[in-house]
């Protein structure tokens, strides 16, 4: 009976020990498999690569493309703002020196029309050339030049012919002369910088108006000098959209080409020009190109300052491309990233016409070079990248 017991727990530990052995047995083989399917799927890659300066060599899987050679109607985005044309601005200037009798307007941004009366001026040297004119009438009348010579002051003083022939119809001086716009639109202190062309500009941070800066700066009982600009007029009917131009699109800009302006509060109000003027020079604070389209705002009645969003469609050119992403921008240089045994290395590349997805390759590729499709993600933010030659 003893021994039958002791046969029996040797069984089972034999059976036991069995199965722990075809466990270890079936776990190292699974490590193996996963250890060959892991080196089987890493590529290879020589140490000699692997040292190489990540600024002039770059390792990956990324997916390239080719250049390819087609005719490609170009159509250029710029955003801008609607601007005062300069030409329908004008000035109102004192003719003589005196003292503002009356003042007709009182605030900037005033809406005046051409022949409106702004101020009258009370004037001695005037009332000195009216006194004259009818001192000659009354001693002298048959001396028509003395008298052509006195009424010829008075008009270029600032007289009107109308106050001229009722000064010598009543025998009276007019104590005082009218000034009048020769002009029509909105009314801003002489002086002014571009930034204060529009009452958004007048605003402070707090988005309250500051009332100092809405005061026109002449005021009744003021003395004016001849000659001194009193006011400057802005015509809104009468405008551009400057449109700013970055430098990868400055060489396919020309006058004449159409563009597609669509103000960003009003989409459905889009409407399309001519590039009209392209300014030679950067203006103060900004590296981009301003070209100029002229309309006619009297109908579109766009806010002076409001942004807008231009297409310029330039000429179709003929050559190489390659897709936008794949150029970048190193400042002077651009360079694409060639595809190399075992990488990508930086390649410059010489460009030409660009559009909203594409670029054109003048030099520095043939039609067989594979270049990443994507070059910035190759870009390391931590080193420069070093171009080979």
């Amino acid at each position: 009976m003893k021994l039958s017991f002791i046969k029996f727990i040797a069984s089972c530990f034999l059976l036991l020990l069995s199965a722990c052995k075809d466990d270890k047995k079936a776990e190292h083989t699974q490590h193996t498999n996963a250890d060959t399917m892991t080196n089987a799927a890493l590529p290879t890659v020589q140490l000699e690569t692997l040292l190489k300066p990540t600024n002039q060599f770059v390792i990956s899987t990324i997916p390239v493309t080719a250049i390819k050679k087609d005719q490609v109607v170009s159509e250029m985005n710029a955003v801008g703002t609607i601007e005062y044309d300069t030409k329908m601005i004008g000035n109102i200037s004192a003719r003589i020196n005196g003292r503002i009798e009356k003042l007709y307007v009182r605030y900037k941004y005033q809406f005046i029309k051409k022949g409106q009366k702004i101020m009258d001026i009370y004037s001695p040297e005037m009332l000195t050339a009216q006194e004259n004119l009818l001192f000659i009438l009354k001693n002298d009348a048959g001396n028509s030049s003395l008298i052509q010579a006195a009424k010829q002051k008075l008009l270029l003083l600032g007289m009107s012919a109308e106050q001229v022939q009722r000064t010598m119809q009543t025998g009276n001086s007019i104590l005082s002369v009218s000034v009048y716009s020769n002009f029509t639109g909105h009314l801003h202190n002489a002086g002014e910088s571009s930034a204060a062309m529009t009452p958004q500009a007048s605003s402070s941070s707090m988005g309250a108006i500051n009332p100092s800066t809405e005061l026109l700066n002449f005021k009744e009982g003021m003395y004016i000098q001849k000659g001194q600009t009193l006011f400057t007029i802005y015509n809104p009917s009468r405008a551009w959209a400057l449109l700013n131009v970055y430098s990868d699109g400055q060489s396919s800009i020309q006058k004449g080409q159409l563009v597609k302006i669509t103000p960003e509060t009003a989409p459905a109000r889009a409407f399309q020009g001519r590039i009209d003027f392209i300014e030679p020079f950067y203006r103060e604070g900004s590296r981009t190109t301003s070209a100029r389209v002229y309309f006619d705002n009297s109908s579109m009645r766009l806010p002076v300052g409001s942004q807008v969003r231009g297409s310029i469609f330039t000429n179709s050119t003929t050559g190489n491309w390659l897709p936008k992403e794949a150029v970048t921008s190193l400042g002077i240089d651009r360079i694409v990233f060639l595809k190399v045994a075992g990488g990508f290395k930086p390649k410059k590349v010489i460009t030409g016409a660009t559009n909203d997805k594409s670029i054109q390759i003048i030099s520095g590729l043939s039609a067989t070079d594979s270049v990443a499709i994507q070059a910035q993600y190759l870009m390391d933010s931590e080193s420069f990248i070093k171009v080979g030659q």
